[in-house]
């Protein structure tokens, strides 16, 4: 892999406080800027699919959907990651605990993904299932003159129409230095770090107090319950397999749930008293 070329952005679609309590769980440093009026981007300031003194190299895609995995799973909104390397170039969209669908394109443009991922994608988006779809599909067709960096820009060229605005600059093909740049001179952006537990817990505590799923947690405890079950798992895969996406994704996955249920918990005994 040309390490030069590589790139990655994540797509929330929820604004930038929405986004940035789980954003902190991925414990990775991001810059955290508005991409739209309903959509932010999360542009990582790090390389982590170079690997590291200890670790051996990642492919970009994995670590993306890892990522992008985690923050859906613990939000009510999805996630699209879009990622490029030197032989190919793709996205993946995370939404809930739904299976996440992707494609692929060499770097040529030569598709090399499933049209059926396509039509998924635009019903999680709730994207026009005529004008939009076939625009996806022309994504799907050869075409000599397109290019891998090129199909992702007619990817986002759909996504306009449901407000998504990425920053000048922030554009599929760039390297991770030039979207670090670029992102870090933005109005309003917000460095993402991990402060530890602690903080975190703090963090999404008030999160859910203000979301629109702050009443829900007061009830059963199925959900906090069904995301420990599954984060574990998760966790101990990413770990054995070392991948720190999907390990990512098992870590957020817990505390969720354990938030859930110190959530739960804590409002209960102030009911009582």
């Amino acid at each position: 892999m040309n390490a030069t070329s590589t790139g990655a952005l994540l797509l929330c679609r929820a604004d930038p406080e929405t986004v940035r309590p789980l954003a902190h769980l991925l414990r990775e440093q991001m810059l955290l800027a508005r991409a739209g009026e309903e959509w932010s981007v999360l542009v990582p300031e790090g390389k982590p699919w170079n690997g590291g003194a200890e670790q051996d190299p990642e492919p970009v895609d994995r670590i993306l959907g890892g990522w992008a995995t985690a923050l859906a799973v613990g939000s009510t909104w999805p996630v699209l990651a879009l990622w490029w390397d030197a032989d190919r170039a793709g996205f993946t969209l995370a939404a809930g605990f739904r299976r996440p669908v992707g494609y692929i394109w060499l770097t040529d443009g030569t598709p090399v993904g499933e049209d059926e991922a396509l039509r998924t994608f635009a019903v999680r988006l709730g994207l026009d299932p005529v004008l939009d779809v076939q625009a996806l599909e022309e994504l799907t067709r050869p075409d000599p003159d397109a290019d891998a960096d090129a199909r992702l820009r007619g990817l986002l060229a759909v996504l306009t129409r449901t407000g998504l605005t990425l920053p000048t600059g922030l554009s599929p093909g760039e390297s991770a230095d030039r979207l670090r740049s670029v992102a870090a001179v933005q109005r309003e952006v917000d460095r993402v770090e991990w402060a530890g537990w602690r903080d975190a817990v703090r963090v999404e505590l008030d999160a859910v107090e203000s979301s629109r799923i702050g009443p829900w947690v007061r009830g059963p405890r199925a959900r906090a319950v069904a995301q420990l079950a599954a984060g574990l798992p998760l966790l101990l895969w990413g770990a054995r397999r070392r991948s720190g996406g999907w390990a990512a994704a098992g870590a957020v996955l817990l505390a969720q749930g354990v938030l859930g249920l110190v959530y739960e918990r804590a409002r209960a005994g102030a009911d009582a008293s």
